[in-house]
């Protein structure tokens, strides 16, 4: 992989195409974890007796050692585990979370399992896909941008590791970009835009006429 070089510190003016950037982004996936408080005295939860009691369960502990459970609405899987922790997936919005794991809870006392106090609901990650609405040039950017890896070789996309906000972008020639590790959707908009003004800055970003012919816009991946 080429060494990085700083971006030149009398940059041109960016194109029409650059300066006029308004992205575009939307959350795709919430993840949450969670923790049910079962007592000091080792207790576990039953997850045979679960999977027995709700059709919208499955557990085949040969294979997966959680509870797999699906809630209609807000629409998201939850992994159950014998010790009370749990990992909710799928949701559209972290504000979701809530009602998923009342949702649950609800379940798990009516198969007489005693949960002892609230559950404690953290976000651990949100997946948000969005376009630049500007192709960018990837050879340069990794060239250029810290923290870059690209490698078309292998993926199409460019892997950026942005620092502050602590976040990972895919992003690919066309602009489209999948943004992971942010755990609120503030941080998510905070990581695009600045994003968006490392584009401008660095001069990467490029007119559709001067896109590279083999450019991939990563749609099987996003």
């Amino acid at each position: 992989m080429a060494k990085k070089r700083p971006a030149k510190p009398n940059a041109a003016e960016p194109s029409a195409t650059e300066a006029g950037l308004k992205p575009e982004w939307k959350v795709e996936n919430v993840v949450a974890t969670v923790v049910i408080d079962l007592g000091t005295s080792g207790e576990k939860i039953d997850l045979n007796t679960i999977a027995r009691k709700y059709t919208d369960c499955e557990y085949n502990p040969e294979r997966f050692p959680g509870l797999v459970m699906r809630v209609l609405d807000p629409k998201a899987t939850i992994l159950v585990f014998s010790t009370g922790k749990m990992v909710v997936t799928g949701l559209r919005a972290a504000d979701e979370a809530g009602a998923v794991v009342a949702n649950v809870v609800k379940k798990l006392k009516q198969a007489k399992i005693d949960i002892k106090a609230e559950p404690v609901i953290t976000i651990q990650n949100i997946v948000a896909s969005g376009d630049l609405h500007t192709h960018v040039d990837l050879n340069e950017a990794s060239v250029i941008m810290e923290n870059a890896m690209y490698e078309p070789e292998v993926f199409p996309g460019l892997i950026y590791r942005m620092a502050e906000p602590k976040t990972v972008f895919l992003i690919f020639s066309t602009g489209r970009i999948v943004c992971t590790g942010a755990k609120t959707k503030e941080i998510v908009g905070e990581a695009v835009e600045k994003l968006v003004e490392q584009v401008k800055e660095y001069g990467i970003g490029q007119a559709e006429g001067e896109l590279d012919s083999d450019g991939n816009d990563g749609a099987d991946f996003i």
